[in-house]
């Protein structure tokens, strides 16, 4: 495997990994699936399709899939849209936010941690980071961004690490679409940075076969990409430039905040993240590196 390496990252890229695991950390939660079984949905993927696509709707696969970018088709359908006959949206975004503060609070260590001045100061600092957000081809993002603030501190920082991870995330798909990569090619070429899932993570969690994987490989190396179960010196810049125009693309709230300020989210998210993955936010053998 090669590993991508990026000695120097940029002030937007330090930024969205000192902070993503706020977000992240429901997703590997069994809050999450307690309080969304709790409304009716099915533990498991149903609880992570309907949580996360729940700000735009009672939405179906084709939404799902097209947004994601990553995911098997015929997995996700096997979940929506029977999961809004079982709870509606805005059941889910309740029951959601409800897990992301009992996660949050736990993995922080408790009520106490959770109220800390830290919180509410990176709080503060990501609130503005996203007063300038735009919602123009940024559909994950745009609804989410419909949602209100909480007022809770833990659950508006959680709030504002999801609003600048989904839109992130959206220029992230877009810079996919531009390579010409499938989602299940990008998904390949990023577990062979060594920056992500492991491959036996991304194949169950993502819902793709054996089969599928090894024919989206065969495409990989056509291109040139890939040879040997390996990234090529092109797949190694071609996921150097996708990361590039993921970055340019959610540069405005760090722009925003400027560089003293972002260096300050940076140092407080990594604070608080690594006290996440202290607690055990992450299983062990998901990601490459943990």
């Amino acid at each position: 495997m090669v590993s991508v390496d990026r000695p120097a990252l940029p002030d937007v890229a330090r930024a969205h990994r000192a902070v993503e695991p706020l977000h992240n950390q429901v997703y590997f939660s069994p809050e999450q699936d307690e309080y969304l079984t709790a409304v009716g949905l099915r533990p498991g993927r149903m609880c992570y399709f309907a949580g996360r696509a729940a700000a735009m709707g009672a939405v179906g696969p084709g939404t799902v899939v097209a947004t994601f970018a990553n995911f098997a088709p015929s997995l996700v359908a096997r979940h929506l849209p029977r999961a809004w006959t079982l709870a509606s949206p805005e059941q889910v975004l309740a029951a959601r936010l409800d897990g992301a503060r009992a996660s949050l609070t736990r993995l922080l260590g408790g009520a106490d941690a959770a109220a800390a001045p830290e919180v509410a100061e990176l709080d503060g600092l990501l609130r503005e980071a996203c007063g300038v957000l735009a919602p123009e081809g940024r559909p994950l993002y745009a609804g989410h961004a419909d949602q209100p603030w909480p007022d809770e501190p833990v659950l508006s920082l959680w709030h504002g690490a999801t609003l600048l991870r989904e839109h992130r995330g959206d220029g992230h798909v877009a810079c996919l679409v531009r390579s010409g990569m499938s989602g299940l090619e990008s998904l390949i070429t990023h577990t062979h940075t060594g920056r992500g899932f492991t491959e036996a993570a991304a194949k169950a969690t993502r819902g793709w076969s054996d089969e599928e994987w090894a024919a989206a490989c065969a495409r990989l190396t056509g291109r040139g990409l890939l040879a040997e179960g390996a990234l090529t010196e092109a797949g190694v810049a071609l996921r150097a430039e996708v990361e590039a125009g993921t970055d340019a693309l959610s540069a405005a709230p760090w722009a925003h905040l400027g560089p003293e300020r972002t260096a300050r989210v940076v140092e407080l998210g990594r604070a608080l993240s690594a006290r996440l993955v202290a607690n055990g936010a992450y299983p062990a053998g998901v990601l490459s590196g943990r």
